[in-house]
């Protein structure tokens, strides 16, 4: 009998509209031939199973199951596909940890830890790797642009501490544009982190388990249209993005390297994508930040990679969804 997988999508952050673009993604390419899929819209209005001609049907959060036609579905595993809070964040891992049902991402520690970008540099920092300086600000403790310029060369950048799709996030050249940048992100967020521009190439990279094996795809290099690679970069086609990047061997494989070695300092599981910044002073590849839950559109760099890789798809969403079901060590 096909094991049911529930692919949950949505959210209650302003990344649920590219959550709902994954999930049009990942549904057409789950084997069906291997898996029973049942999408599962997660979002501020309730928990809803959206099902082909049928009415939306509630979720029994008691123990995450359906009831369709009279009978109860329960999941034997879960596939996020959903960005932001609560899937990105740990949440609904520590929710699925208590129901005792496997899921794809990491889970709720490392997804917490890693959706925090100052405490993601901070615990890469203390284990070697080179991250840029920054500075983690809180709404209710105001530092003002002086004490940050006093900390911190200009230019810096300054986004919402929490969350992803460089929503909120600003360049700042002057002091004089400090302050508008730290309002624009503290409308996404309490936190804010200030980080320090590092000149040189940015590359990402998406990383995955499978068969108990840390497999690295295909290195992205990103050039942005714009001075950064911010929502717009991100999502609205402003920035070119080449896979496979076209770099020395020695490159890329420290670039891979230092992924396989978060991956493992992080305590990762599923598919990741870390995003480095080549220092062209130094050569060495600088941390910027984990995603747990990377974009899954068909134009979103995992799946870039996957294809770059040999593998359909198909494949690699099945890849995902066996290692549920792999003994813990």
């Amino acid at each position: 009998m096909k094991k049911k997988i529930a692919l949950v999508t949505g959210g209650y952050s302003g990344e649920a509209v590219i959550s709902y673009k994954s999930a049009i993604s990942i549904e057409r390419h789950i084997d069906t031939e291997l898996w029973d899929h049942y999408k599962i819209d997660i979002n501020p209005n309730g928990w809803y199973y959206m099902g082909n001609d049928i009415d939306q049907v509630p979720v029994d959060k008691n123990d995450f199951s359906i009831t369709l036609n009279g009978e109860k579905i329960r999941f034997d595993a879960v596939l996020v596909g959903l960005h932001g809070t609560p899937g990105e964040d740990g949440k609904l891992q520590g929710y699925f940890d208590c129901l005792h049902i496997p899921y794809t991402s990491c889970d709720a520690a490392t997804s917490a830890l890693t959706f925090n970008k100052r405490y993601t540099v901070a615990v890469a920092a203390f284990a070697g790797m080179k991250v840029a300086r920054s500075m983690h600000l809180f709404r209710d403790q105001p530092v003002d642009a002086d004490m940050i310029l006093a900390e911190l060369a200009l230019p810096v950048f300054v986004k919402p501490n929490n969350g992803g799709s460089s929503i909120g996030m600003s360049k700042v050249k002057t002091a004089a544009e400090l302050p508008a940048a730290l309002q624009k992100a503290f409308a996404e967020d309490d936190q804010v982190l200030v980080e320090e521009f590092i000149a040189g190439r940015e590359f990402t990279i998406g990383v995955f388990r499978s068969k108990g094996e840390v497999i690295t795809l295909p290195i992205t290099e990103i050039i942005p249209k714009k001075e950064f690679f911010d929502y717009e970069a991100k999502y609205e086609g402003a920035s070119d993005e080449i896979t496979p990047a076209k770099v020395e061997e020695a490159v890329a494989e420290k670039i891979r390297e230092e992924a396989r070695k978060a991956y493992a300092l992080f305590n990762c599981n599923g598919i990741v994508r870390m995003d480095f910044i080549r220092d062209e002073k130094s050569g060495d590849p600088f941390l910027l930040e984990i995603n747990t839950v990377p974009g899954q559109s068909e134009a979103s760099i995992v799946p870039q990679q996957v294809r770059a890789m040999g593998w359909t798809l198909k494949e690699f969403y099945s890849a995902l969804i066996s290692e549920c079901f792999k003994e813990p060590k």
